[in-house]
């Protein structure tokens, strides 16, 4: 019986282990993404000041997840790991309910864009975990590292590491998994097109009626509405709510305007060129010396009949011109959402080439590099590609291997230990 025990233990703590991991990982390569949800938290509770603090809080906290997930997988410190594990949950499932219930933003992002979950899942998700830990808690005294202390830091350290490679690699370039709806090989306008049959938004009509008598304001469907009796209750108005939400793709806010209001959304996602389209959410806090980089590439775009080039912005048109102005910019920008611009690249100023409303390769600013002697698009591209992908496999494989040799060195020596 203390042995299924013990196997049932280690079942739990490999569960949470698991779910710490993963919301620490998604989170951790997308650092802009977590760090904008945090943005929407501080603007909701009116905290303006706490802004210049979202990046740290976002590496911070998402390194703490996936520590907390691999320290409960390979077993360091189990009675301590625990009572971080359990002190993390607490906080985090009170914090849900306050979300739940106020409702300040609608998705709290605790699997970053990998996973949409409402609060109030979002809230049940983190009691079931906080469940488990209180288990794992209880019976903390009867776990037993498999990992001498020397080791056990080793892991703690190349964790640290290879996280903090991977985010930082993914932040200063894109990153390595991309969650977002115009992730490379999407169709713009495939994923903006509600597909036939697919269920639509449900309203139905509300009357608000007064009571003459006591001033209470109360609403009536239409199956119960005082028409008749003019005498107690007073019109005031009638109103259509939503009841049912349908389908909504997903990308549903896809809009480019010129300076001039006019809509050239479907011009461009339809054009039989390669468009480069850049991306600067905002234009005062873009890289200077990458919004003058690319204005070679509008030229260059300009003289090439099969190539397009358009920048985009949420910024002012002020802001825009004392930018140009400065920078000597030749571009002019269209407008768009705020946050369909952040949504389309985690780079202020990025890249995204797009041929007929396919989105072929995204760049981070610091990673564009285009040799403009050779018209071939797509095999720069492929280029492009194969050189980023080798050079982030490669160390990645380097780092993981660390670990595992660590891993498993640790586990020998403590088996080897306990046969003498």
């Amino acid at each position: 019986m203390k042995k299924y025990m013990s196997y049932f233990l280690i079942g739990l703590r490999m569960l949470v282990a698991a779910v710490f991991i993963f919301s620490g990982f998604v989170k951790g390569i997308d650092l802009l993404g977590t760090a904008y949800k945090f943005s929407d938290y501080f603007t909701a509770m009116h905290l303006p000041r706490m802004e210049q603090l979202t990046l740290m809080l976002s590496f911070l906290l998402s390194g703490a997840e996936f520590l907390i997930g691999v320290a409960l997988l390979t077993g360091i410190w189990p009675r301590f790991t625990t009572w971080i594990a359990l002190a993390f949950m607490i906080f985090f499932t009170i914090v849900t309910l306050l979300l739940a219930v106020f409702n300040p933003i609608s998705d709290c992002g605790c699997f970053g864009d990998a996973i949409k979950l409402t609060n109030w899942e979002t809230f049940f998700k983190n009691v079931v975990l906080l469940s488990i830990v209180i288990v794992l808690f209880v019976f903390r005294k009867t776990q037993n590292s498999p990992l001498t202390t020397g080791y056990a830091w080793s892991v703690l350290l190349i964790t640290v590491g290879v996280y903090t490679f991977v985010s930082l690699y993914s932040y200063r370039h894109l990153p390595i998994i991309d969650f977002m709806p115009f992730s490379e090989g999407s169709n713009i306008i495939e994923k903006s097109t509600i597909p036939p049959g697919a269920p639509t938004d449900e309203y139905a009509t509300q009357l608000l009626y007064k009571n003459k008598n006591t001033g209470e304001i109360k609403a009536f469907d239409m199956t119960n509405y005082p028409w008749q009796d003019t005498v107690n209750w007073q019109w005031v108005e009638t109103k259509s709510v939503l009841v049912k939400k349908g389908y909504v793709p997903p990308i549903h806010d896809f809009a480019l305007y010129t300076p001039h209001g006019e809509n050239i959304t479907d011009s461009i996602l339809r054009s039989d060129a390669f468009v480069f389209l850049m991306v600067s959410y905002n234009i005062e806090k873009a890289n200077s010396q990458a919004l003058q980089r690319f204005d070679t590439l509008a030229q260059y775009a300009l003289a090439s009949p099969n190539i397009r080039f358009y920048a985009v912005t949420a910024s002012s048109m002020g802001a825009v011109q004392r930018v140009s102005e400065k920078l000597h910019l030749s571009y002019s920008f269209l407008t768009a959402d705020e946050t369909l611009q952040k949504t389309m690249i985690r780079s202020n100023p990025g890249i995204l080439l797009l041929y007929k409303g396919t989105v072929l390769k995204k760049w981070h600013y610091s990673q564009f590099a285009w040799n403009y002697s050779d018209f071939d698009v797509l095999k720069q591209v492929a280029t492009q590609q194969r050189i980023i992908k080798e050079k982030f496999a490669t160390i990645s494989f380097l780092l993981l291997l660390a670990f595992l040799l660590s891993v498993n060195a640790a586990i020998f020596r403590k088996v080897a230990k306990n046969n003498r």
